[in-house]
Order: C-alpha cells, then structure tokens, then sequence
C-alpha cells in the first residue's frame, strides 16, 4: 500500500474520545521498546509519526493515527516495564481492557515481540488476553536483521511453541532497519481492512 496521508488523530485514555468515524483499526501491542513504533514508521515510509524513544514506558495513552484516511493503527501503551507504578499499570489495564472489549471497529491485533529473545511472561499473558476476547492475532517477531538466516526458523518455532499459537495466527519475521517483511505485513493488514 502506498501511504500518502498519515497523521496522529488523538491520543486516547478512554471510550469516550476514541474516533468515531467507524474505520478500522489495527491495534499494535507489545512490550515497552520492542519497537511498535518503528514498525509504523517503517510501514508508512516515515521517520516519525509515531515517536519511538530510549525511555521504555513512553506511551501511556491509545494513540490513533490516522492511514490514507482507510484505517487507524492503534499504538496501545507497552507493557512489562518496571518503573511505572502499581496504579498506573493498573490504569493502563483498565484502559486497554475497556478498548479491547469493546471496540467493534478493531479488526485484528499485531502482537509485537523480538525474534531475537524467547517471548516474556507478559508476551503470553498478552496473547492469552486477546485470545480471551476472540481477537485475530499476528505476531510481529521484529528484530530480524540480527539474526542470521540460517537460524531464523528455530526463532520463529520457539516463539510459536512458547506462546501456545492457536492454529490460523501468524508469525511475521520483520525488520524495521532493512524492511523485510513490510510487504507481507501489508498482505496481511490488506486481509483485515
């Protein structure tokens, strides 16, 4: 897909101020720094829309941002941090819960993790969740010019074994510094818009 307009709309805390404008959305989970917002700004050919940063625990809101006018991706705050408090993580789940229960204009979430590190506790704990609200999942195994070619399915193997993949979820091998797998992840989103 050849992006031509892409824009944050808002950053959201609660139902009330998500968009209503009934386009899809692509919800984009993962843990803190394992590269959401690199794998936006290296689907839509952007330095940066969605700000990546060195502090972990960064996004602590829904970011909307806005494709083509078609669809939204949905950058959800990252989670597994340890120096974000009791309460906040608490609200962030709060938050997340209430948008993944109840938005019907979600059509798939992108789990991102790194190929490069068997998936964490919470990686499975996040998996599990969205299973637990029907929600189509694919992960996004970033990182993947760090490893060499040779091993790249035994990662991709440990990361379907360690997350108990349901049968029809995918793996994406992807890199946001070389680009592999930008086009495969377009194939896909292109299925759930």
């Amino acid at each position: 897909m050849k992006v031509t307009n892409a824009e944050i709309v808002i950053s959201a805390v609660s139902q009330k101020q998500y968009p209503n404008d009934q386009l899809p959305e692509i919800a984009l989970a993962g843990r803190s720094n394992v590269g959401k917002s690199s794998f936006i700004n290296k689907l839509i050919n952007r330095k940066n829309l969605a700000r990546t940063s060195s502090k972990p625990g960064k996004t602590q809101t829904l970011n909307f941002y806005r494709i083509n006018d078609a669809f939204y991706f949905v950058d959800v705050p990252g989670y597994g941090y340890a120096k974000v408090s009791k309460t906040e993580r608490e609200k962030w789940g709060k938050m997340m819960e209430e948008y993944f229960e109840t938005r019907d204009t979600l059509k798939a979430v992108f789990l991102i993790t790194d190929i490069r590190h068997e998936p964490t506790r919470d990686d499975i704990q996040m998996y599990d969740f969205l299973k637990h609200f029907d929600l189509p999942v694919v992960v996004v195994a970033t990182k993947l010019d760090k490893i060499p070619k040779g091993k790249r399915g035994k990662h991709v193997k440990r990361t379907v074994e360690t997350l108990q993949m349901e049968q029809g979820d995918l793996v994406l091998p992807f890199s946001s510094e070389t680009g592999e797998g930008k086009d495969q992840a377009w194939g896909i989103l292109s299925k759930y818009l």
